[in-house]
């Protein structure tokens, strides 16, 4: 319903002005996207794959610690590495007051700086934040070729460098590539990173057009802007291996033996893999951190409780009607056995590759109409005006969660149903049980532990998500996401700081589970 409402919005809009966008905003909107998009993508893919080979490939000082850290940027939303890098670099940041003190200067114009608040700052922002997912696909992908594959290339001649590019990269590279494309789609998504640095992208227009403007016909053509490239990347990435073909041989592989790299050698792959984890994880943690303890008085601001309390609300019901969704639709298809809901079941994932924002134009409208049909059919009953049932309360931003986030749900629903050995349901419905009563006694007590790292993934997504509750939410109605933002857009790093700490901390909850599958799958 929002993707097809983003594109009658489009096509029928109240008042035209495609015209007006094609000769002014869109092609710039459309170039920083396109060259943020680009950058962010091949820089995550490069520390991603990077850090991934040398983790795999050599053992180094800390490198089996290091292992495990290289996650940790995946707890911290990119938009509070914004706000962190900006408090650390800025004029009045300590680095720049650290250099005027030791040199001697006394104004900007003494020295230059880089600007941090630009096109590349993002980049580096972004991609910092988001080369985890990279990360994690190479370093499996690397881990799971079988040894004998680098022995014969070392037999011919191949060096350190040599097998990177000649054996590691050409097996690797359909999940480096998938993992790119998540990382350039999430950037296509991101409103935090390219609001707070000033950088107009196909995002932010929306935001410019609807709000500012007032025209929500203008702000879902920008959404079908972002909706083809959105697609324009995920054919790409299946066109670039459509000739390609990677197998595992039959036979069982040996694990690669890492190589111990010692003197500066290892020294150089150590700085290689904590560069990373320092610019994703420890800057913003320690910077948000600092403004925390430096002023412990605005954890007792006004607005922050409710915005807790906000934040668990829709984030709970959103995972939980989520998961529940996602139980009756995989149950039901794997009951049917037919085609049709096999078809059906993929396109409900859809709303994973469309913006938040994409998503907040899709529902607001059609939803609002509803509420206003409502509004009037109970004032005609009873005499009384209810108000805006849905788009007056937080139900928007919980359909909204639910529609973008049904993907992780399902997915980790159908693999744990995968789990279950068929014998055991059918023994139950030999026995008298009835679908419902297999799902309740058979499935769900063996599937509990999977069914709640669902229920937490697709939370901690909920609390991080800013576009759509930005765009959604009523009037005075704040979350931890959106209070940072809110906060951080005022210059105002100190109160920013505990919705912020919040986020990570939840965060951080979904990386420990992140690592202890990833542990989990390398004893088995």
């Amino acid at each position: 319903m929002p993707i097809v409402a983003v594109l009658v919005l489009a096509f029928h809009p109240t008042e035209n002005i495609w015209p007006h966008l094609l000769s002014t905003t869109l092609p710039r909107y459309a170039a920083n996207t396109a060259i943020l998009t680009v950058a962010t993508g091949a820089l995550a893919a490069a520390v991603g794959a990077g850090a991934a080979w040398l983790v795999t490939m050599y053992r180094f000082p800390f490198s089996r610690l290091l292992e495990w850290l290289l996650l940790l940027p995946l707890a911290i939303p990119a938009y509070i590495g914004a706000y962190a890098l900006v408090d650390s670099l800025d004029y009045s940041g300590p680095v720049q007051v650290a250099l005027r003190d030791t040199m001697g200067w006394t104004s900007a114009r003494d020295y230059w700086f880089p600007a941090v608040r630009s096109r590349t700052g993002a980049v580096i922002v972004l991609a910092a934040a988001m080369y985890p997912y990279v990360y994690m696909l190479a370093r499996a992908a690397f881990r799971e070729t079988s040894a004998a594959s680098y022995e014969v290339a070392r037999a011919l001649g191949a060096g350190p460098v040599g097998l990177f590019w000649r054996v590691g990269m050409p097996l690797a590279r359909p999940a480096i590539a998938a993992g790119a494309a998540i990382v350039m789609m999430e950037t296509v998504n991101d409103f935090g990173v390219v609001d707070f640095f000033a950088v107009q992208t196909l995002t932010t227009g929306i935001f410019t057009v609807w709000l500012e403007t007032g025209n929500a016909g203008g702000a879902a053509q920008i959404a079908c802007v972002i909706l083809a490239v959105i697609l324009a990347l995920v054919a790409l990435e299946k066109v670039s291996r459509r000739n390609s073909r990677y197998y595992q041989s039959a036979r069982q592989s040996r694990p690669v033996t890492k190589i111990a790299l010692t003197g500066w050698a290892g020294r150089v792959a150590m700085l290689l893999c904590v560069l990373p984890v320092a610019m994703g994880f420890v800057l913003p943690l320690g910077v948000i951190l600092g403004h925390a303890f430096d002023s412990p008085d605005t954890w007792l601001g006004a607005g922050l409780g409710r915005a807790f309390l906000n934040t668990l609300t829709v984030g709970g019901a959103a995972a939980l009607l989520t998961v529940t969704g996602a139980l009756f639709m995989v149950y039901g298809v794997r009951l049917t056995g037919r085609r049709l809901p096999k078809l059906v079941l993929p396109v409900t994932t859809i709303g994973y590759a469309a913006p938040g924002a994409v998503l907040a134009v899709g529902i607001l409208i059609p939803v609002a109409a509803f509420d206003h049909r409502v509004a009037d059919a109970v004032l005609w009953l009873t005499g009384r005006d209810p108000g805006l049932i849905l788009t007056g309360s937080a139900a928007a931003i919980v359909f909204a969660y639910t529609v973008r986030f049904f993907a992780i749900a399902q997915g980790a629903t159908d693999a744990a149903f995968g789990r279950v050995s068929p014998s055991l349901p059918m023994a139950a419905r030999s026995l008298g049980r009835t679908a419902g009563g297999a799902l309740r006694e058979v499935y769900l007590p063996l599937m509990k532990g999977s069914v709640g790292t669902a229920l937490l993934l697709v939370f901690v997504d909920c609390v991080k998500e800013l576009p759509a509750t930005l765009l959604l939410r009523p009037f005075n109605y704040d979350t931890l996401a959106t209070r940072a933002h809110e906060k951080a857009s005022l210059e105002n790093i100190a109160e920013a700081a505990p919705p912020a700490l919040l986020v990570i901390a939840v965060g951080l909850v979904a990386v420990g589970l992140l690592a202890r599958a990833n542990l989990r799958a390398r004893t088995r």
